[in-house]
């Protein structure tokens, strides 16, 4: 089995490392195949790309779409994306815009509880492009003593029910998809357990999802049980979707799998790379 990571993020976007250190982090631990999938932003790449090249790893443009779709938020990876495509560039552009407006929500609903200083105490954790989420909130409440850590803050005060938690309208669906299939790349449904949408709503969601031309599931990474791996390793089959596998990495201490950890896709599965070229086996 190929050590392959087609998830995690540097500071470009919420991500802890350069995207040259992450590529030398994932080089150490074995990787073979990396793509780097920052949020809503593909500035990373050019400067992975070259470190993956002085390390041997063959690398992927990636980016991780933030996408509005019945009033939940999903993550939508892209994979062997042009990074040049003009629209997939300007649709990203313009949720970063979106991102500034959130960020400052956020912090007004922490002061409602009475936590002051949060959205400059979280700019105070984002990286040279600015890119601000929630993570960099919850660093921000770490360091002052709110939680233990990041995964405690997101479950007592960003998610969905929890007083830091704003709704934000995102791209389309349709759009994501659209832009990263144009740009020769494929769309992944990336952590699908962490949706919590039951089964009627997630089989609606794979319905639109593959008439789009969406056309891989994230089957392992870092957020499912090995359960929920067997789980969405059945929808894969069941609906012709390409597996794919990402540790989900934000920095070390801040994620469940460290890059080169995740176990193998499960039996009957096919990988999302097992047509991309140069050919890429054993599968």
């Amino acid at each position: 089995m190929l050590n392959i990571d087609l998830h995690c993020h540097s500071n470009i976007s919420d991500g802890v490392l350069t995207p040259a250190q992450l590529v030398e982090r994932a080089a150490m631990r074995g990787v073979e195949i990396l793509a780097l999938t920052d949020h809503d932003d593909i500035a990373g790449l050019a400067e992975a790309q070259q470190m993956a090249e002085t390390k041997s790893i063959t690398f992927i443009n990636g980016v991780e779409i933030s996408v509005s779709w019945r009033s939940r938020t999903l993550h939508i990876i892209g994979l062997n994306i042009d990074p040049t495509y003009a629209p997939l560039v300007e649709g990203l552009e313009g949720i970063r815009t979106g991102r500034e407006q959130r960020a400052k929500n956020i912090a007004l609903e922490l002061q409602k509880i009475g936590i002051q200083g949060s959205l400059e105490g979280a700019y105070a954790h984002v990286g040279k492009r600015g890119l601000i989420g929630r993570t960099h909130f919850a660093r921000f409440l770490v360091e002052q003593g709110y939680a233990k850590d990041v995964k405690s803050v997101f479950k007592k005060y960003l998610v969905k029910g929890k007083p830091g938690y704003t709704a934000h309208e995102w791209a389309t669906l349709s759009d994501a998809v659209n832009w990263i299939r144009s740009s020769g790349g494929e769309a992944v449904i990336a952590h699908p357990a962490r949706y919590d949408l039951g089964k009627n709503v997630l089989n609606d969601l794979l319905d639109v999802f593959c008439a789009l031309g969406g056309s891989g599931l994230e089957v392992v990474t870092s957020s499912h049980t090995p359960e929920q791996m067997q789980h969405f390793a059945l929808h894969a089959k069941n609906r012709n979707l390409l597996a794919s596998c990402g540790s989900d990495f934000h920095g070390p201490g801040e994620s469940y799998f460290d890059l080169g950890r995740l176990p193998e896709l499960p039996h009957g599965c096919t990988p999302v790379w097992h047509h991309w070229k140069p050919p890429l086996h054993p599968s």
